[in-house]
This record gives C-alpha cells, sequence and structure tokens, in this order.
C-alpha cells in the first residue's frame, strides 16, 4: 500500500510538472489596454492598410503614411495590448513591406514564424523580402543539415511543441495508471510516449536556453560596416558594410555594440543602434 501511494504521488508531482512547464513556456503579457480599445486598435489598423493598398498606385507618399499608421496601431496592440499572435507580425510585416522597409519587414516576419512558422503565406512573404537583400549570404551547410533532421523543432511552432510536449507526457503517466491498476501495459507504449516527450521538451529547452543566450536579430539600418572588435576604430570585417534586412545571431553584447555571426558562420561587431533582435 505504501508503495503504491508513493509511486501515486510521484505521477501526480510529475503531471503537476508537466502543466507548469507549459504555462512556463507560455507566458501571457498583461493588458493595459480594454477588450474594446483592443478591437478598435485593430479595426483602426486594418482600416487603414485597406487605405494605403487603394493608394498605391495614385498617390504613394499618402500610401506610405497610412501604411505606418496602420503598422504603428498594431504595433500598440503587442505594446500596450498585451497580444502576441503570429498574424498580427505578419501584418505588420506586410505594412514595413510596403513602405520599403526592408529591415523592420524582416524582423516582424521572423517574429511572426514564431507562431505561425507554416503559414505558406508568411513562408511566401519572408522568401520574397529575403530575396531583396542586397546581402546574399548563405548558410552553412551543418544548419541545412540540422534544420532537416530536427523538422520537429524548426517547423512547429512552440506554442504546439508544449501542446505535444503535454499530451504525450501525460499519456506516459496515464499508461503508468493503468499498468499499476488495471492491467499490464506494453513496454513500447511506455518507450514512445517518453521518447517524443523528451524530444519535444528538449527542443523547448533548447530554444527557450537560445533565446536568451544567442537571440536572432535583424539589421534595420541601410548600412552599417562591420567592425572587427567593439568600436569604430576597429577594421572593417568585409569589403563591403552589411545592408537592411539581413539576419544574425547575437553572440556578445558590449558597450553599446552586438558580436553577430551570420548565417555563413562569420562573425563581427556592429553598433547595437543599428538592429534589433527578434
Amino acid at each position: 500500500m505504501r508503495r503504491r501511494r508513493t509511486l501515486l504521488k510521484r505521477i501526480f508531482l510529475g503531471l503537476l510538472a508537466a502543466l507548469l512547464t507549459v504555462a512556463w513556456i507560455s507566458p501571457k503579457a498583461e493588458a493595459a489596454l480594454s477588450e474594446a480599445e483592443i478591437h478598435d486598435l485593430f479595426s483602426q489598423g486594418k482600416t487603414l492598410f485597406r487605405q494605403a493598398n487603394s493608394k498605391v498606385s495614385t498617390d504613394p507618399q499618402a500610401a506610405k503614411k497610412l501604411y505606418k499608421r496602420a503598422a504603428l496601431r498594431f504595433e500598440r496592440l503587442i505594446a500596450e495590448g498585451g497580444i502576441e499572435n503570429g498574424k498580427l507580425y505578419y501584418n505588420i510585416g506586410n505594412a514595413y513591406f510596403r513602405m520599403g522597409d526592408l529591415g523592420a519587414a524582416i524582423l516582424n516576419y521572423r517574429r511572426a514564424a514564431r507562431y505561425i512558422p507554416n503559414d505558406p503565406n508568411l513562408k511566401q512573404n519572408l522568401g520574397y523580402a529575403r530575396s531583396r537583400r542586397t546581402d546574399k549570404i548563405e548558410e552553412t551547410q551543418q544548419a541545412k543539415v540540422f534544420k532537416t533532421l530536427l523538422f520537429w523543432h524548426y517547423d512547429f511552432s512552440p506554442n504546439i511543441r508544449a501542446l505535444i510536449f503535454a499530451i504525450f507526457y501525460g499519456f506516459f503517466w496515464a499508461a503508468a495508471l493503468i499498468h499499476l491498476f488495471i492491467r499490464r501495459v506494453p513496454r513500447w507504449i511506455f518507450a514512445g510516449a517518453a521518447i517524443i516527450a523528451v524530444m519535444f521538451f528538449s527542443s523547448l529547452c533548447w530554444e527557450t536556453v537560445a533565446r536568451i543566450r544567442s537571440p536572432g536579430g535583424v539589421i534595420l539600418s541601410d548600412e552599417v560596416i562591420a567592425r572587427k572588435g567593439d568600436g569604430a576604430t576597429y577594421q572593417p570585417s568585409f569589403k563591403t558594410p552589411l545592408h537592411e534586412g539581413t539576419e544574425f545571431i547575437m553572440v556578445e553584447k558590449r558597450g553599446g555594440w552586438y558580436q553577430i555571426e551570420l548565417s555563413n558562420g562569420r562573425r563581427c561587431w556592429i553598433p547595437e543602434n543599428s538592429a534589433e533582435l527578434i
């Protein structure tokens, strides 16, 4: 009896840990806007975006101003409304792309990809925006292999991975209960559920640690001279400047400078105010 109570306690603690993990992975920001204000801002943003579309061919400057106003409405929903989702970042990215701000467009498309990585419209727009960049930097072969082998890490959003982890973690403990009180459960069921839970939990932990220690970023300045050290007195790292829309991973931050790693593995330093982290 004591052994059974101990096992039940462990199962309860395991399920509690799974629920706490999912809650920790998907925190909710506290909203400073009311529901009515949120709805009104979103409606204004959509209306301004449609108005901008109607003026693109006849009055490009007016259209650009309307796109900017639309983007500001959507950004307020994030900053003050505590709302973060793929569609909202996707709309912001579209507004900046229509304004000709390639860096801000790619930045927000990348933010949208954290929530809706497989959205076909997002993939198409992000791919097109990347094709318009001045800097043509190829990924390393190692990165391409990782994205193929660890497809579940790159193709599923954090919320989906958290849900899959919780399902299989809970399934594992449910099977343990059935095994304990009703009948024997085949070992392959335990093993399969445990392997899948560990895979998705490891993916979430990996992404969380990487986002804290080495977050991704995008260059927003029209062009910036990459340096060999954290100061304007250092020699340039490349013959030509880096340009807006170029993506990177931040390796280190020091005195208003970022040490970054480009997709081809090359490292350099850029001013912090020339870029923004995802």
